[in-house]
């Protein structure tokens, strides 16, 4: 149980409610285990009257009379410290599920960009949810039944050993076995489970990667094979399963024979103590209703032991995220406004999952309120430098500057305030347009949003909507087409108004018209920013103070672009090339 001592702090913020909870559970089982007492000296009271110990039938239905009241009002009042068991416990288990799964989500969102190229969908989200019910069991249900466990075989042997040492020991004959059963099955039982929940997370991923890319899916006309495939992952999952509950299946019926054992154990040597009036019949049907009581307990000690199994394997995969450290960290409390000047000095960068060298001694300066253009071939280096400048990374060489300060000594999170990025590939919330825009700037007026949505020229596709700007968006934004997503995140970022503009390719899906009209815009907005436009287009670059140009990483050309289209070179051809296209 090593992985589940991680739950421990959770015990201490909680110690009050756990030990009200488990002093009402102490309270309601020896309530409970007082009434087979009641019911011995009811049987003895009858058996003393044949026996004529007692020969006045009034005292006799009086005293069964009085026994029959406290025996109601026992089971009454154990049943409600019952319910208030029940309400304390497992009201605790939900809120350190609570508090687990934040605790998990805030995690996520400390982790690098890095973690979630290493990490699939699928699997992050069945930690948080499958792997944490998995844990809430063991924190509620199995403490709570493990608690009435323990409660029932003190008080319960105790009065069993105070009644009858020797009829006592015979009944725990069968337990050393019963102990042997539970270790060797706890062991499989883990193991199993831990794979279980591995397929799990593997399902899991399956089908969201396969729900993400449907029309991919429908569209190649692959449905039939997707189908396969998922059968295939799915009878994986279920043998996996099957084989747990094997072992599950094992412990109630074991549990049952050992208990059944038990009471046979009971009657025989009981029986035969009673006929040599060693014991009195009520003795004997008392250890009878203790040893049926005990069969609960006995019988739910297969239950709990699977539950904290698997509890044990949920919290494993839990802690190995949790435990996770983040690349990226934030190394200053103090929060300042940035100016916007920029400066790459000699900057080295390599992925570390793919061992991709993305940038060379890239090298280079930008003033506030400047413009940088860069453009380059696909896998060139472009967007690195975008990540790098809202620190997704750090360099793995050189040194990246912010207002003459390196970026490593920023406060993480009052930088990425000041940033507004704008990606290749936007990503829109399945909320409302309003809302998606909004998400830049959290008390935006609808005044704000909709000159927002006008600078990114997406203003009049908006309203054309029913719903116009309380329009639902679908997963990742589906309801809207390549360019109006583009242009709802320019929208997004310009609501923010922040001191750096990051526009990486974010401009590919409109026509030529609009991006005149959008750039003309953004010309407008970001006085006074420092703004970085990434692109495959000149249209797009050539009114930047400062444009460089990459390829493998290596800046091969920089400079102004009436410099640059009289230079041989890259961009000149580039120039030439999308002037051609444009006349044609």
């Amino acid at each position: 149980m090593k992985a589940l001592q991680y739950l421990n702090k959770y015990f201490r913020k909680y110690k009050w409610r756990i030990l009200l909870g488990l002093s009402i559970t102490v309270l309601s089982k020896i309530l409970s285990l007082k009434i087979p007492q009641i019911i011995r000296n009811s049987l003895n009271v009858v058996d003393d009257y044949q026996k004529h110990i007692i020969t006045d039938v009034n005292e006799v239905k009086s005293a069964l009379f009085i026994n029959v009241l406290i025996i109601v009002g026992v089971a009454l009042v154990a049943g409600f410290f019952t319910f208030l068991m029940r309400q304390t416990i497992i009201v605790t288990s939900r809120l350190i599920e609570f508090d687990l799964k934040n605790e998990i989500y805030q995690q996520y969102q400390r982790l690098s960009l890095n973690f979630y190229k290493k990490n699939r969908t699928g699997d992050l989200m069945n930690r948080i949810s499958e792997d944490v019910s998995k844990v809430r069991m063991y924190v509620g249900p199995s403490i709570m039944y493990t608690m009435n466990m323990l409660v029932l075989f003190v008080v319960g042997f105790t009065q069993m050993i105070t009644v009858d040492l020797t009829l006592t020991l015979y009944t725990l004959i069968p337990f050393p076995l019963l102990s042997i059963s539970i270790f060797i099955l706890s062991r499989t039982i883990n193991k199993r489970s831990a794979i279980v929940q591995q397929y799990l997370s593997k399902l899991t991923t399956y089908n969201q990667e396969t729900f993400s890319g449907i029309n991919v899916v429908k569209s190649y006309g692959i449905e039939t094979a997707i189908l396969r495939d998922f059968d295939a992952v799915v009878n994986e999952s279920k043998e996996k399963n099957i084989s747990l509950h094997k072992a599950n299946a094992l412990f109630f019926p074991l549990m049952i024979l050992l208990i059944g054992i038990s009471n046979l154990i009971v009657i025989y040597i009981g029986g035969n103590q009673y006929i040599n009036g060693e014991i009195q019949i009520g003795t004997v049907v008392e250890f009878t209703l203790y040893v049926n009581i005990l069969t609960w307990p006995v019988a739910v000690v297969g239950w709990v032991t699977s539950m904290v199994q698997q509890a044990e394997a949920s919290q494993s995969r839990i802690n190995e995220f949790l435990k996770e450290t983040p690349e990226i960290t934030n190394s200053s409390d103090k929060a300042e406004d940035i100016q916007g000047k920029i400066a790459f000095h000699d900057v080295v960068f390599t992925y570390d999952d793919t061992n991709i060298t993305a940038l060379k001694n890239v090298s280079f300066e930008i003033e506030p309120g400047q413009t940088l253009a860069i453009l380059g071939k696909t896998g060139s280096g472009k967007s690195t430098i975008a990540e790098l400048i809202s620190r997704m990374y750090d360099i793995t060489e050189g040194k990246v500057f912010i207002d003459n300060t390196p970026i490593a000594s920023l406060n993480l999170d009052n930088l990425r305030e000041q940033i507004g990025y704008v990606p290749q590939d936007p990503f829109l919330f399945s909320d409302t347009i309003e809302n998606n825009i909004k998400f830049g700037k959290e008390d935006a007026t609808l005044e704000d949003i909709e000159q927002a949505a006008k600078n990114a020229v997406v203003h009049d596709n908006i309203v054309e909507f029913t719903k116009g700007y309380d329009t639902i968006l679908g997963e990742r934004g589906v309801t809207l087409s390549g360019g109006q997503k583009q242009r709802v995140s320019i929208a997004r970022a310009i609501i923010k108004n922040p001191k750096i503009l990051i526009f990486d390719d974010c401009l590919s899906a409109v026509d030529t018209e609009t991006e005149e009209r959008i750039l003309s815009n953004l010309e407008k907005v970001s006085t006074n920013k420092t703004t970085i436009i990434i692109s495959h287009r000149v249209s797009s670059a050539k009114n930047a103070d400062k444009i460089i140009v990459l390829d493998d990483g290596q800046i091969i050309q920089q400079g102004a672009h009436e410099t640059l289209v009289k230079t041989e070179g890259y961009y000149q051809e580039l120039y030439q090339q999308q002037l051609l296209e444009k006349e044609i």
